[in-house]
């Protein structure tokens, strides 16, 4: 959605939302060199075919974006410019030591590095931002992640091909 009135009722629909760079509600900060190889060798290796994120709302102070991370998705520790609450609508992902599925939320402060692993049948989620536009600051520097990172995706992209979203429990 583009820039609106905020003072009418609206009805926004899911089919109209954008991809999250079509939809420039995020910048990317700058990447060092060995960041940049790094995920350059990922999308190399059909990185983007294990994410799928849409902007369903980007309206002045609002952001809503849906997000399926599949099995294996190698998301770079970062931060953002904005405060983010995620609640995770089906699927599963680990924070740290902390397994979170269906229902569960983490809210994460604006400029704190963090990252999440996918579970076994991968994450929906919706990220919920009152802040817009905003940023992403990558921290994943070093080789080792990125090494690890084309590794995973080329171990899992053939599966992404045909993965479904995971079941939303009734």
């Amino acid at each position: 959605m583009d820039e609106q009135d905020t003072s009418k009722f609206k009805i926004i629909r899911a089919k109209d939302g954008k991809g999250l760079m079509d939809a420039k509600c995020m910048t990317v900060a700058p990447w060092g060199d060995t960041a940049r190889a790094g995920m350059d060798r990922a999308m190399a290796a059909g990185a983007s075919g294990g994410e799928e994120v849409t902007v369903l709302v980007d309206i002045p102070g609002f952001s809503i974006a849906n997000v399926w991370f599949k099995h294996g998705y190698p998301l770079p520790l970062h931060s953002h410019s904005a405060d983010c609450l995620y609640y995770i609508v089906a699927g599963s992902l680990k924070l740290g030591t902390e397994e979170l599925g269906p229902r569960d939320s983490f809210f994460v402060p604006k400029d704190v590095p963090y990252t999440y692993k996918p579970g076994p049948e991968g994450v929906e989620l919706l990220e919920i931002r009152t802040q817009n536009p905003f940023d992403f600051v990558n921290y994943s520097n070093g080789a080792g992640f990125w090494d690890k990172a084309v590794e995973s995706v080329e171990q899992n992209r053939e599966n992404w091909k045909t993965a479904e979203r995971p079941k939303i429990d009734a």
